[in-house]
């Protein structure tokens, strides 16, 4: 467990270079925005005081130059910032976009959240909040020479920064616990939007929506309210700060004139004085920014320890063995499965054997256990106990990227995707026409091809919104085919198909049945089983019965059972 959690700290590690160009960087901008002061001290000393023009066009140019130069760090340190980004989402984007994928997967906390509190810190570090940060270090610096000035000066200004400190520690004490309550609140009035998005159309049909957005606006607003006693809080803190600040620099001056008329400091050291509160504004700059940036700053602190604990939860996949393409011979020895996210044992004692060129279909009532039979066999769940194997192999431990081509799934609820239609078909890989001409031809889609404005080239849209319930299923069915997988896996392939739909479907199975694929069928409809030649019947996530189609038929007959 520990070893994955250094995953996000050894990607920041590895960022530590361009930090300390970029610290490099923040120094000399630190000294350049001195020039200035130095630019006013000489235009009021010894360019009055000689009258000379060429003198102040020198000095000119001088400041010139080094705002100028400042400028240009500024921007260099601005690209060595968005680098560092850049090499984040090198060495974690894909890391998180897998642990949050298989998250979804089991159920488990903070998938959604994942990739989002990735982006906000990959977006910091780039942001000009970093950069201000990188700025506060150098305040210190630049205190230093007040201490050069004057030590009671010196304290005055560093009492002022450890004071404006101490308040931002307090004030983000009170805010922060609020603004997690707020982020909380906002995330759940976006999922809640999103679920009832996907459900518009029943929604809409059943008069449901006033109630669903009156429940999105109250968490909606105890979100408002959250969010602005987070804001007041803020505000005040960020006034007191503002004020201490403005009374620093008025005592500083207020205090090196007491020094002077005390005699400590010379009369001709007067305009130190100013000089003093000057450095005191510039060395507290960094700190007004840290503080009226503190917002961005706790959100992306908060976000980096999110993803850090996320990241813990979730193992990271272990490299497997290559291994040669699979025959189909599927074993299942007493496996069994929870649900994800719970405790609850869903399937129990699983324990069969499917043959290349055999075909079984899985019966039972809503609730048995079938789909989530469909998910183990596939490797989308791991068993708790037993064991579920392709060829002698473990299903978990084949790498599943290599296992996924020789695997054809078609899952209950079906997903299509925002892309082409051969793109869909073809697993977003690039798509291969003669692979595509035959599961087309396969599946019946010729026709549904013709009508669509660019045929296999027309976009679908988020989900296939703009396709029928059957066409949506024989596409998934033609990805499930892509391919010729050995496996193949399809949960209520005729839910929603008419006759045509249905003669396309066991055409298909026929015809995966001759090249010789193991294929799993699930389903409700008694029509389909003269396609199988095994039959395993579940109930209440246990095997009632498995065997040969006619003998298992027969039994059913005794019982006075009904294939369901």
């Amino acid at each position: 467990m520990r070893k994955n959690a250094s995953v996000v700290d050894t990607a920041l590690r590895q960022l530590r270079p361009y930090f300390s160009l970029a610290l490099i960087m923040s120094v000399f901008i630190a000294l350049l925005t001195l020039a200035p002061i130095g630019y006013m001290r000489e235009v009021y000393g010894p360019v009055v005081t000689a009258r000379s023009e060429q003198t102040l066009a020198w000095v000119t140019l001088l400041l010139v130059g080094a705002l100028a130069i400042a400028a240009c760090l500024d921007w260099v340190r601005q690209r060595i910032q968005s680098a560092a980004a850049a090499r984040l989402a090198a060495l974690l984007s894909e890391k998180v976009f897998d642990a949050s994928f298989r998250a979804n997967l089991l159920a488990l906390p903070g998938a959604r959240l994942a990739l989002s509190d990735f982006r906000a810190v990959r977006n910091f570090i780039s942001s000009p909040t970093a950069a201000v940060m990188l700025d506060a270090p150098m305040g210190l610096m630049l205190l230093g020479l007040i201490f050069a000035i004057h030590p009671i000066m010196g304290l005055l200004s560093l009492a002022g920064g450890v004071l404006s400190i101490i308040i931002s520690v307090l004030t983000e004490r009170a805010v922060r616990p609020v603004m997690a309550n707020a982020v909380e609140k906002s995330q759940l009035a976006s999922h809640y939007a999103a679920d009832a998005s996907r459900n518009a159309e029943a929604i809409l049909a059943m008069g449901m929506a006033p109630a669903v957005q009156s429940r999105w606006q109250n968490i909606q607003n105890e979100y408002l309210v959250l969010q602005a006693r987070a804001t007041n809080k803020q505000g005040v803190g960020s006034a007191v700060t503002r004020s201490v600040m403005l009374i620093q620099g008025s005592a500083i001056l207020g205090v090196g004139t007491a020094l002077t008329l005390a005699g400590v400091l010379s009369p001709a050291a007067g305009g130190m004085l100013i000089v003093a509160k000057l450095i005191g504004a510039i060395a507290m700059r960094p700190m007004m920014q840290l503080i009226t940036s503190w917002k961005q700053i706790s959100t992306a602190r908060d976000a980096l320890e999110r993803l850090r604990t996320f990241m813990e939860k979730i193992p990271l996949p272990e490299a497997g063995m290559s291994l040669p393409p699979p025959r189909g011979q599927l074993e299942l020895k007493g496996a069994a499965v929870m649900a994800p996210g719970t405790k609850q044992t869903i399937l129990v004692d699983q324990t069969f054997s499917v043959g290349p060129g055999q075909v079984l279909a899985v019966l039972g009532p809503s609730g048995s256990g079938k789909s989530s039979l469909a998910r183990l066999i596939t490797g989308i769940w791991t068993p708790r106990l037993g064991e579920v194997r392709l060829d002698g192999v473990s299903v978990s431990q084949w790498p599943k990227a290599e296992l996924g081509r020789h695997i054809g799934f078609l899952p209950q609820d079906i997903e299509l995707f925002d892309g082409t239609l051969a793109e869909n078909i073809a697993r977003f890989t690039e798509p291969d026409t003669e692979r595509l001409e035959e599961v087309v031809a396969i599946c019946g889609l010729d026709s549904l091809i013709d009508e669509l404005p660019h045929g296999l080239n027309t976009q679908l849209g988020d989900d296939g919104a703009r396709l029928s319930g059957g066409q949506r299923q024989r596409i998934a069915l033609a990805r499930a085919l892509y391919g010729n997988p050995q496996l193949l896996v399809l949960d209520e392939p005729n839910a929603n198909l008419d006759t045509q739909g249905d003669d396309a479907l066991s055409a298909a199975i026929l015809s995966a049945k001759a090249r010789g694929a193991t294929q799993i069928l699930i389903t409700h409809r008694r029509e389909i089983l003269a396609l199988a030649d095994l039959i395993l019947m579940l109930r209440e996530g246990r095997p009632v019965v498995f065997g040969p189609k006619e003998k298992v038929l027969a039994q059913m007959a005794e019982r006075g059972a009904q294939p369901t």
